[in-house]
């Protein structure tokens, strides 16, 4: 009985994304890692009422050890690398002038191909006059999807020794719900992933401590997001200790604060064993609502 109620109720869930309106995308970002990216995430999309979050940092994704979604499907993630056919390559070199990554290196007898470097577009085999050139798969990761009561959930994790966490995190994106409030925790760092991540938000919350590290991060991450044109709030994780460089950098840029976490040995403890803050200190239910609420004005 219990079973066929808990498959009713995510059926409910699974069903509200395909009848909503469409509400926004908020990526949750930050300069460095370790400063509370994913706490914020998951504690935002509790606080919410029938979200999609999406784990985008797929070398090292954990949104799951904290909402622990059951997981009802895994997909795995495959590029196409070029290969070269010497029956009817004449060693033009069209591939490798082709090539803005420098993924081919054409000789008098010899292409040599670089997978770390290809950015799977298929230009080469496109340009190449002797069609010597076809494509074969590559797993470079997997996707998981689940559920976990109000929330649609999704990550992607790489695999080792895979150059480049990009062609998952387009994956992941490609799911997203188009009539619902979409959640990117997003990598950490300004990186390709990272600005893969957070392209098409309709807002960007980073996440800094205040420390000169984490004021130095931040100036990164802003000026990343601002060339983006993307609007963006801050959120300082951790805010009586350290110093007020960070908020005096927000003041002189005219970036809002829209949210300030104090130290709390209750939310370490927490995060050490894998529960949210809302789960141990409820009043910060209304707290990230009003965060939501901060960031709808904004947007308007």
């Amino acid at each position: 009985m219990q079973t066929k109620t808990k498959e009713k109720n995510l059926k409910k869930i699974e069903n509200y994304f395909t009848g909503c309106k469409k509400i926004m995308i908020i990526s949750i970002a930050s300069g460095k890692g370790g400063t509370g990216k994913t706490t914020i995430s998951v504690n935002l999309a509790q606080a919410l009422k029938y979200v999609q979050l999406i784990d985008c940092d797929v070398e090292e994704p954990n949104a799951h050890i904290f909402l622990k979604p059951d997981i009802r499907n895994i997909e795995q993630v495959e590029v196409l690398v070029p290969k070269v056919n010497y029956q009817l390559c004449d060693f033009c070199g069209e591939c490798a002038k082709f090539c803005r990554y420098n993924a081919m290196a054409v000789f008098e007898d010899q292409v040599l191909i670089f997978p770390e470097l290809c950015h799977h577009c298929g230009g080469c085999r496109i340009v190449c006059p002797k069609n010597a050139i076809s494509e074969y798969t590559v797993s470079v990761g997997k996707i998981r999807k689940g559920i976990r009561q109000n929330i649609e959930f999704m990550d992607g994790l790489l695999n080792i020794a895979q150059p480049s966490p990009v062609p998952i995190i387009k994956k992941l994106k490609s799911y997203m719900a188009k009539d619902s409030i979409v959640l990117i925790d997003s990598p950490p760092g300004t990186s390709c992933s990272m600005i893969e991540a957070v392209e098409k938000s309709d807002y960007c919350l980073l996440v800094t401590e205040p420390t000169p590290f984490g004021l130095n991060d931040l100036k990164l991450a802003v000026e990343t997001i601002k060339k983006m044109k993307i609007p963006v709030g801050v959120i300082i994780n951790q805010s009586d200790i350290g110093d007020n460089q960070v908020k005096e950098y927000c003041g002189t840029e005219d970036i809002p604060v829209v949210m300030e976490i104090p130290f709390s040995r209750e939310i370490a403890e927490a995060y050490s064993r894998g529960e949210t803050i809302i789960s141990v200190l409820p009043g910060y239910q209304n707290k990230f609502k009003e965060l939501f609420d901060i960031i709808k004005e904004k947007i308007k």
